[in-house]
């Protein structure tokens, strides 16, 4: 269904995410203060949500908003920014109309029930991205991934990776640095759901696959690469097929909470594709998985933004109407299981504060890292109506979190962390926010081991960038 919903009170950071991205660029970024490390050389790429309306009316669901690429190339000259709408065919075709016309997780196709059944999904592109050598993905988790330029931003097209064909490819791909091998899944509906796996080479191009059978139809949306596993949580979120088959209900209405199910763990053998263990335990949900590794012993160690239920879905969804009213906190737990049996040896709450969307530094992805880092809100913010207005970093070996001070009311993206291009001890991490007292957006740059530090550089985006999802880093 399509939200007419409006706010009754508009709080500071809607406009963050309600303003419509305008394209913008190639153009120099201007430093607010600062400079730009000698050593960040590279480009950082960021997807999202770009538009949430089309002749007033508002989508049904954050997930619903047609895809927008941010990219900053950063060169011995300084900083060039420039801002891109993907053009999905869903995307032209609405243009062109002026109003909806597609299916999308949160919404129904308009008009009459007779008129729905021919009316496709849109893939709106909107998730994540993956930088390959000659080009950038555009990933969305229910279709296939979208082709870009990685200098212009210019949309190529489906990309098929020559072996995709037509099937899903998720928004969270996991990429090995040691191997340069790439994993992924996709969630696939028909008479057995099955979750098919892929391993990609440095390329992108597909060498390997493998299809899992899964028990009804799950909401599947991360994965956790440790050491020679991959691991999936598989919550008890089930989708009602029949009434979105029908058109009768959107995806997101569709799901429903089941938490006699359990969650099951399911582990895989990164070098054949095959399950090694699966097992069900008590329930929880996550959208994201930080990292993890094998420890010495045998067993392995995951990360996870975790909430006890799904009620995090129905915030997503108020997200899109500039006011949340449902409660969802997210605190950071750590999972140890033995990967042969699948039997959970411990699971605790390492981080009590409310947080989202982990990582870790990526060379020591599926490897024992000390650093998570992290949106959170902070301990003064009323967690019910606000978005994520903080980044930190959790450090495991002593237990303690370090947040960066971004002032009041600016709210935030996940973070990226980039690779210094000369001193492998250096890092930085990159965060892109919204400053409602200016009303714009910022690209602030700090020094990864100095987060409570003052930014080493500010740099100004010369229009509002809405609030997105996920990002890369790609070296020059």
């Amino acid at each position: 269904m399509i939200n007419t919903l409006q706010p009754t009170q508009t709080p500071a950071w809607a406009s963050g995410v309600l303003t419509p991205a305008q394209e913008f660029g190639p153009v120099s970024l201007e430093a607010l203060s600062g400079e730009i490390p000698s050593g960040l050389r590279g480009s950082l790429y960021r997807n999202g949500p770009a538009q949430l309306e089309r002749s007033g009316l508002r989508v049904g669901h954050w997930f619903d908003g047609d895809g927008g690429i941010l990219g900053v190339h950063f060169t011995d000259v300084g900083a060039v920014g420039l801002y891109r709408y993907i053009q999905t065919q869903g995307f032209q075709e609405e243009a062109k109309a002026g109003h909806y016309i597609f299916a999308n997780y949160g919404m129904l196709p308009p008009g009459p029930l007779w008129t729905r059944f021919n009316k496709d999904v849109k893939n709106v592109a909107n998730t994540s991205v993956l930088a390959l050598p000659d080009k950038l993905l555009a990933l969305w988790e229910g279709g296939m991934p979208h082709a870009l330029d990685l200098k212009t931003l210019e949309t190529i097209g489906l990309e098929d990776l020559n072996g995709l064909q037509g099937r899903n490819f998720s928004a969270h791909p996991k990429c090995d640095s040691q191997t340069g091998d790439i994993y992924n899944f996709g969630v696939v509906i028909g008479r057995q759901t099955t979750l098919n796996l892929y391993r990609s080479d440095a390329t992108g191009t597909l060498r390997q696959q493998n299809s899992i059978p899964i028990n009804g139809l799950p909401l599947i949306h991360d994965c956790a690469i440790a050491g020679r596993y991959l691991v999936f949580c598989i919550p008890p979120v089930r989708i009602q097929v029949l009434p979105v088959l029908a058109r009768l209900k959107s995806f997101s209405d569709a799901m429903e909470w089941q938490p006699e199910l359990g969650t099951e763990i399911l582990v895989i053998d990164r070098d054949t594709l095959e399950a090694v263990s699966r097992t069900t335990t008590v329930p929880w949900y996550q959208w994201h998985f930080g990292n993890g590794y094998e420890l010495p012993d045998g067993s392995i160690s995951i990360t996870m933004a975790r909430y006890p239920d799904f009620q995090t879905n129905q915030r997503l969804k108020e997200v899109a109407t500039g006011t949340i009213q449902t409660f969802a906190k997210a605190t950071l737990w750590q999972l140890r299981l033995a990967p042969q049996s699948g039997k959970v040896l411990e699971m605790q709450e390492i981080l009590s504060q409310s947080c989202e969307f982990p990582i870790s530094h990526p060379h020591e992805v599926g490897q024992p890292s000390r650093y998570t880092y992290l949106t959170v809100h902070r301990t003064t913010t009323d967690i019910q109506t606000e978005v994520y207005d903080a980044i930190a970093r959790f450090d495991h070996h002593t237990g303690t979190l370090t947040q960066a001070n971004l002032g009041d009311r600016s709210y935030v993206n996940e973070p990226i962390y980039a690779p210094d291009a000369t001193n492998p001890a250096q890092g930085w991490i990159l965060v892109v926010l919204y400053n409602s007292r200016q009303n714009r957006s910022e690209l602030w740059i700090f020094d990864s081991r100095r987060l409570e530090d003052e930014p080493m550089c500010r740099l100004a985006l010369p229009a509002i960038v809405p609030i997105s999802f996920h990002g890369t880093w790609k070296a020059a």
